[in-house]
């Protein structure tokens, strides 16, 4: 059986961009956290923890956190888009290597904008392996440079989100140098079945995301065509068990497939109220430990 190492994010105290005074500051964060028990977490989006790499890991190591991985978006979907993408790619990647870190999350950018309208076309099979190509070639450069593996994050209202275009992404794409980061919400979010791709692509599982969609706020969503930021803040993730996929059976599907795998509890919570977020995250962690989580440790 692999390992589960349960870990968090700066998502999961409301925290979405590098400075917003709507956000949780990052000094409360890291105390947080550790104080709710995890010891693994990743970077959030740049700029929002502190990027000089000797600052930084004083203030893990006070802490004793470690991270697991960055995250980043691309726009590799467009031409001529592969430098305007490796110079945001690459300042998180470096300070995520130098963290110690092993891995990168990368998601797609947006088809749909925050007040719901069509920002974008969607990608035909054309477009699909043409991206597939250009995120192969960001996984490869990402790992010759940096040492990182790179797991391509599926994104609600993202130009890889529903259960085709994940699949579509993973046969254009090239194993040795991309992988999944399985986000049990936003596949959900999207339709898609968790359950199914870990059964049929266990060796592209290559890092977690967990968090529960509600399915009644998801409903209005999808009746009224609005985007995913207005989902969330209306509630649309939700604090575990109370909502889809069951994460107990995922997590068993995950010890079975004999790797260790980090699974990082990501609650969008954008915006929140500052005392929301350590009792979630402490019930939570409580929670995925009991059904086969692995201890945060």
């Amino acid at each position: 059986m692999g390992k589960v190492t349960i870990g968090s994010a700066p998502d999961s105290w409301g925290v979405w961009f590098a400075d917003d005074p709507r956000q949780t500051p990052w000094t409360r964060f890291l105390d947080e956290v550790a104080e709710a028990g995890y010891t693994k977490i990743e970077l959030g989006p740049y700029g929002y923890l502190p990027t000089d790499p000797a600052e930084l890991k004083d203030q893990l190591d006070r802490r004793g956190l470690e991270v697991t991985a960055g995250t980043t978006f691309e726009h590799l979907h467009r031409e001529d888009s592969f430098d305007s993408t490796w110079r945001d790619v690459a300042k998180t990647a470096e300070l995520a290597a130098a963290m110690g870190a092993k891995h990168l999350v990368v998601m797609p950018s947006m088809w749909r904008g925050d007040d719901g309208e069509i920002v974008e076309p969607r990608l035909d099979h054309e477009g699909q392996a043409r991206h597939g190509r250009q995120v192969t070639e960001l996984g490869r450069r990402v790992f010759e440079e940096y040492g990182l593996r790179t797991q391509f994050h599926p994104h609600a209202d993202g130009h890889v989100d529903t259960q085709d275009t994940v699949e579509r992404f993973l046969a254009e794409t090239d194993s040795a140098h991309v992988n999944l980061c399985l986000d049990t919400g936003h596949i959900s979010y999207c339709g898609g079945d968790n359950l199914e791709l870990i059964r049929k692509y266990p060796d592209r599982i290559g890092y977690v995301h967990l968090k529960q969609v509600d399915p009644v706020v998801l409903a209005q969503a999808q009746a009224e065509g609005i985007s995913f930021d207005v989902a969330v803040q209306r509630g649309v993730m939700t604090e575990p068990p109370g909502g889809v996929p069951e994460l107990p059976p995922v997590l068993e599907a995950l010890a079975g497939l004999d790797v260790d795998l980090f699974a990082i509890v990501e609650q969008d919570l954008y915006p929140v109220a500052p005392d929301v977020p350590l009792p979630i995250a402490r019930r939570t962690l409580a929670y995925l430990n009991s059904h086969g989580g692995g201890a945060s440790a």
